[in-house]
């Protein structure tokens, strides 16, 4: 098993990004080699034996953005005559000393004084005058398709394996987002990860087809970022994968072209992308799309087979709203309504004030019952603490590198399932009295680790002690089992505030509400979960003075 396997390497180290990124060739090489054609075996192998200047110039490019780089800009102490360290990369066609820019990259490399000299033609031919913003002469230009060399004496270099690269790192963190900053920052303490260990034989790809769809995806998702027409983007989108690491990310960006076709007034086109996405939620869209288009037998049939089996408390609250309207609309008898949670309701009339939940923190409490501004701090972080072991787990699918926040299938329908015995002994723990020493033992212990649950800056241990004592052990464990029931949604809309009463060991939840405003959805269903277990909550309805 690997806990650790990137090897330990100082900021003191001026190769230090050297030594990463070959880290991530050797951690890529071992773990899917299989998934690598034969140009990639061979850079594999060219790169570890080019001199260790033309080796550092060529990482120091991968790590910068964008793709073209202007040799008099490359300057590295480190590295010394960079255009000698580039000179074996030329060689090895991994840069081209010489490529076409368009106006945009021109733009982007070079100074306005220099643009003056280099495009005075075409400046002088589309009539833009000195001194209009740079800007302004890309816009009065960018009808010339026109490309252009750099100047003789400013060289600029293009790297032509930033597409191989991101291959690289996609295979070693499992995603694009994460970047070459992860190890400076793991090395600099900014960011500190839970050691989780691995198998040799774990990795997030499963076959070379996966890697190419993930890459494919990420290509039409940037299109679709970039502003790209949608009937392009969506043509341009592969059938829906096997991987589901692929799959999860194309029902993702199906979600999002048929949200902008149904903004867009196109609710057909919407409605086809819909009934394909698994996403969260997708069929409730479509449901609104069958409304608008008064197809109300065909919403009517969706809504009961979704009534049979709700995907969620969200959608199971869509439901409660859609189907009196959808029968209505179709003259059959009004379902039986299901009478609404009325919390208890506080009204404070207070001094106008830059946050409500701060004012009205401040208006409730008392010295006998302290107020907290805690949202989605609170619940959610003693879950984190308490359940620590569960969510770093080493299960397969969960791990697949050193720099994860935690795991990759927190979402996943099989999470508590797959870590039965961790959380299991996380709940014995509330029925027996033991969870607080725990959860003030992993404070302690893990303080600063990055987890999806525990927000240090919000939580201190004597906010922690306040909140084990007056926080029923049986109110904690129905709360942590409504979050693990849907974690995606469940971990936001709690309420804004608590208060406690230490010497009572009693503690009422609020959520605060300034002028104007409305309960949110998600809100709603965290209210309505507290009144039907009778756990203390109310709303607290603020008006200014």
């Amino acid at each position: 098993m690997d806990s650790a396997p990137i090897a330990n390497v100082t900021l003191d180290d001026p190769f230090y990004y050297l030594h990463h990124f070959q880290e991530v060739l050797s951690w890529v090489a071992s773990r899917h080699g299989d998934l690598l054609n034969d140009d990639e075996l061979v850079f594999v192998s060219a790169f570890g034996a080019l001199p260790r200047p033309a080796r550092a110039l060529l990482v120091r490019m991968v790590m910068r953005k964008g793709e073209h780089f202007r040799a008099d800009k490359l300057v590295y102490p480190e590295i010394g005559d960079t255009l000698s360290a580039a000179a074996p990369l030329i060689d090895h066609g991994w840069l081209d000393p010489a490529p076409t820019l368009d106006l945009p990259t021109l733009f982007r490399l070079f100074t306005k004084a220099e643009l003056r000299h280099l495009l005075r033609e075409p400046l002088a031919a589309a009539g833009v005058p000195a001194s209009a913003r740079k800007a302004d002469w890309l816009e009065a230009l960018s009808e010339l398709e026109d490309v252009h060399q750099a100047p003789s004496d400013t060289p600029v270099y293009h790297l032509t394996l930033m597409p191989l690269c991101d291959r690289f790192r996609l295979m070693f963190f499992g995603n694009l987002y994460q970047d070459w900053s992860e190890f400076v920052l793991s090395d600099l303490g900014t960011f500190q990860y839970e050691p989780v260990s691995f198998s040799q034989s774990v990795r997030p790809f499963q076959s070379r087809r996966d890697v190419d769809a993930y890459l494919h995806l990420n290509a039409c998702r940037d299109r679709f970022q970039a502003g790209d027409a949608l009937e392009e983007v969506e043509a341009g989108l592969p059938p829906a994968p096997d991987s589901p690491w692929a799959r999860e990310r194309w029902d993702r960006l199906c979600f999002k072209l048929a949200r902008e076709w149904e903004r867009a007034g196109e609710l057909e086109r919407a409605g086809a992308l819909y009934s394909d996405c698994r996403h969260p939620g997708a069929r409730g869209r479509q449901l609104r799309v069958l409304e608008r288009r008064e197809q109300y037998d065909a919403a009517l049939t969706l809504a009961r087979d979704a009534e049979q089996a709700p995907e969620s408390e969200a959608e199971r609250q869509q439901l409660r709203r859609l189907l009196p309207r959808l029968h209505r609309k179709l003259g059959l008898p009004r379902p039986t309504p299901t009478a609404p949670a009325r919390p208890q309701v506080l009204h404070l009339s207070l001094p106008p004030a830059a946050s409500v939940e701060q004012a009205a923190a401040q208006a409730l409490a008392t010295p006998e019952a302290p107020v907290h501004y805690v949202e989605n701090s609170l619940i959610p972080g003693l879950f984190g603490l308490l359940f620590w072991d569960a969510i770093f787990a080493p299960v397969p699918g969960a791990f697949f590198h050193p720099f994860q926040g935690g795991p990759a299938d927190l979402h996943h329908p099989e999470f508590r399932h797959r870590r039965r015995a961790e959380f299991d002994a996380g709940f014995q723990t509330l029925a027996d009295g033991e969870h607080r020493a725990r959860i003030l033992a992993r404070y302690r212990e893990k303080f600063g680790r990055l987890s999806p649950f525990v927000h240090w800056g919000r939580l201190s241990e004597a906010l922690l002690e306040q909140a084990l004592d007056c926080l029923p052990a049986e109110h904690l464990a129905l709360c942590f089992e409504r979050l693990l029931a849907d974690i995606a949604a469940n971990r936001a809309g709690l309420p804004d505030l608590i208060q406690f009463w230490p010497a009572q060991r009693r503690y009422r939840m609020v959520e605060v509400k300034g002028p104007g405003d409305r309960l949110q959805d998600n809100q709603r269903r965290w209210l309505d979960f507290f009144i039907a277990r009778d756990l203390p909550v109310a709303v607290c309805q603020v008006t200014w003075q």
